[in-house]
């Protein structure tokens, strides 16, 4: 990701094989496997195409590290900054907080509310990204990914240096 200052900061989760084998061993034995489809920062196509002018879009990140034990709601974000294709981008602090995928890491993150993701889907933005495991809790984290990418609305999971990102005054990226 870019931003306007022309300073390239890398988003994905670098995930130490040691790290890799140790989830990779609780998925098989059974554990774990019903919350680890899919490891690192990845997105949710949800077997939609993902197009490849969802590559280079512009971001808003949009800091809601004070929420832990309600949804994101409405009220929470300026939704007058979010624009049709935009790339939206949740600043949680839980990358910073939690080891990435213990149960620490899965519990008590803050969801998106329904009303905020169609939100989003009716203004038409192109992603939606985050600093931990999904949009919505284990329970409804397929069907709400599900509907955002039916709707042309793809899901990014496990950022990690978003504590950058959020330090820029304008925070808006390309």
């Amino acid at each position: 990701l870019y931003c306007r200052y022309i300073m390239k900061i890398d988003l994905s989760y670098p995930l130490a094989k040691n790290k890799l084998d140790q989830l990779l061993e609780l998925v098989v034995t059974a554990k774990y496997s019903e919350k680890f489809g899919h490891f690192r920062t990845h997105f949710d196509s949800m077997a939609h195409e993902f197009s490849i002018d969802n590559c280079q879009r512009k971001g808003k990140i949009f800091d809601i590290s004070s929420i832990r034990e309600r949804e994101v709601d409405l009220e929470d974000i300026d939704l007058a900054r979010i624009e049709e294709n935009d790339f939206i981008i949740f600043y949680t602090g839980i990358m910073e907080k939690q080891e990435y995928a213990t149960p620490e890491y899965l519990q008590n993150n803050p969801e998106l509310s329904n009303p905020l993701i169609r939100y989003l889907i009716n203004k038409k933005v192109s992603l939606i990204g985050f600093d931990m495991g999904g949009i919505r809790k284990s329970s409804e984290h397929a069907a709400a990914d599900q509907y955002c990418a039916d709707n042309g609305v793809f899901i990014i999971e496990n950022l990690s240096n978003l504590n950058k990102l959020i330090e820029f005054k304008d925070r808006q990226f390309i």
